[in-house]
């Protein structure tokens, strides 16, 4: 299950069934199953919050994830911030939507063992959202 909430009262998740279907089918491709899945979509401040709490890191951030998967099974909070997304939309010259799925399936594949951390992880992460970008069928 994968439901999607909103701390901003200024955006709503477009077409939740379609992103719900391209998420699930990305686990499946990487060997994993869906349990429960939770995204909120929040400002700078709320994830500044969570960030200094939960990870003592004084910066913004445009994702947070906590992964509470059992084996192969995915289970997890992702918490994305909006205002992120957008800034980091209109340094990257793509669309919000395009950065948003970008961040969406980012989450998913450090709950399915992908890094980011080094050079290296970063090079194979990007290649990993790259190839889950082009099996988005509903943009």
């Amino acid at each position: 299950m994968i439901e999607f909430y909103s701390q901003n009262d200024d955006f709503k998740v477009e077409n939740p069934q379609a992103l719900s279907l391209w998420i699930s089918e990305t686990i499946l491709q990487e060997n994993y199953e869906l349990g429960e899945l939770t995204y909120v979509f929040c400002d700078d401040e709320y994830l500044h919050k969570l960030n200094m709490q939960f990870l003592n890191h004084d910066t913004l951030t445009d994702i947070i994830s906590f992964d509470n998967s059992l084996g192969k099974q995915i289970h997890g909070e992702i918490y994305i911030s909006t205002e992120r997304v957008q800034e980091n939309a209109i340094a990257y010259g793509v669309s919000f939507q395009e950065e948003l799925h970008r961040v969406v399936i980012h989450g998913v594949l450090h709950f399915c063992g992908y890094k980011d951390k080094s050079e290296q992880e970063q090079e194979t992460m990007t290649r990993m959202e790259n190839k889950a970008l082009a099996l988005r069928t509903f943009v």
